[in-house]
């Protein structure tokens, strides 16, 4: 293969070199079982509790023993939800939004069939949550509140210690649980201070390996295990403990920090030029968006009357790696369940491509793009079926 440009980093990121280095012992000399009472076993024991306490400073928990590794955020979120509801079985409303990865949504449509009460909280033409929406719905028998930091598809930002002050305000006992997989390494996370009862992550959105996540339980709230066994993560989740790649998602974790200034000022720049220079080269493109707070690595793009599938398609021949949504359901037709809650108009839904970078996206690679896009979109544009009304959007335009 040639040139290849990666701009799908909210599906998956490289694994670093540092992060992969710091795993090696961990795959060939430093084999033992973390669990044994032998010497050999104890480097092993001490790299998880050196990679517990990476994660509690990387999202600013109390104390190391209120992370959980799992294998990865999908895991996170059903011992989250799943575990916390069958500890205390009393209450049976749960509130949620439109806009939550399928591995937080399809939890709640399991739950509806076992009898729990579900409402899905709206968000406006931005993708920004209806607040007062969750205000209204909170009652003494919701049992839990599950809202994500960042949106997967669009990077919008949810302003997660607000809520939290108001579930707690209107019932103190409502668990607060947080989808923090796309907003972990692109911006600060500090649970203590959003008020956040449980929160889960995944290594391979910042740059650790596929199969290993993290999931923040605070120490006032009881979960059962959704795995059951051994006395393994205080028997929260049993299991052997997978200590590679615990060891890589520490490293991940402690690389994040250390470059989260960088993520926030240079990859945001980059982000922007690049919707900047798509914006203005290519004259049925809108940003889905609009100017709603998001992470500063991502944006939603939408081109009107033309298919996102044949852009993908076109700009994989260029070796430009780009998505049309979440790469959970990517295989699907239907267009995004997050634009449609947005009411994104139907002449751009279809045709809406999202960018992710991350810190090894390089200029010349944004520079690429900008100059190969419009290229590909006048191709396209020339096959539409909307010939008319893409000349009416064009002459529109020129006139602003």
């Amino acid at each position: 293969m040639g040139k290849m440009i990666y701009l799908d980093n909210n599906a998956t990121t490289k694994v670093d070199e540092r992060v992969l280095e710091e795993m090696l012992p961990y795959l060939k000399e430093e084999y033992a079982n973390p669990s044994s009472m032998y010497d050999f076993s104890r480097k092993s024991s001490k790299a998880i509790k050196e990679a517990r306490g990476k994660i509690k400073d990387f999202l600013g928990a109390a104390n190391e023993k209120e992370i959980i590794f799992t294998s990865c955020g999908s895991e996170s979120a059903n011992t989250a939800i799943r575990g916390a509801l069958a500890h205390d079985k009393s209450k049976k409303h749960i509130i949620t939004t439109k806009i939550e990865h399928p591995c937080v949504l399809n939890v709640y449509r399991y739950l509806e069939k076992q009898g729990y009460k579900v409402d899905y909280i709206g968000v406006n033409s931005n993708g920004e949550l209806n607040i007062d929406e969750l205000n209204n719905l909170i009652t003494n028998d919701t049992a839990l509140v599950s809202v994500m930091w960042a949106n997967n598809e669009t990077g919008v930002l949810n302003p997660i210690a607000e809520i939290s002050q108001i579930i707690k305000s209107k019932n103190p006992e409502t668990k607060f649980f947080v989808d923090g997989v796309q907003g972990a390494g692109k911006v600060p996370i500090n649970v203590v201070e959003a008020g956040v009862d449980m929160l889960g992550i995944s290594g391979h959105k910042f740059h650790a390996p596929k199969g290993i996540g993290a999931l923040y339980v605070n120490s006032k709230t009881m979960i059962n295990p959704l795995i059951i066994g051994g006395h393994q993560e205080r028997g929260k989740r049993a299991g052997t403990e997978n200590v590679p790649y615990i060891v890589g998602i520490g490293k991940a974790a402690e690389l994040a920090s250390d470059n989260l200034q960088y993520e926030m000022t240079e990859v945001k720049r980059l982000r922007d030029k690049l919707e900047k220079g798509i914006i203005q080269n290519i004259y049925n493109s809108r940003v889905n968006t609009g100017l709603a707070p998001r992470v500063p690595n991502t944006t939603n793009i939408g081109f009107e009357y033309i298919e996102g599938e044949l852009i993908l398609l076109h700009l994989s021949d260029l070796g430009i790696c780009a998505s049309s949504g979440s790469a959970c359901t990517s295989g699907s037709l239907e267009p995004s369940h997050v634009l449609r809650a947005m009411n994104v108009p139907f002449t751009a839904i279809h045709g809406s491509i999202r960018w992710s970078l991350s810190r090894f996206t390089t200029e010349a690679e944004i520079d690429y793009v900008i100059e190969k896009l419009p290229k590909v979109i006048e191709e396209i544009t020339t096959i539409s079926p909307y010939q008319a009304e893409l000349k009416a959007l064009k002459e529109l335009k020129v006139s602003k």
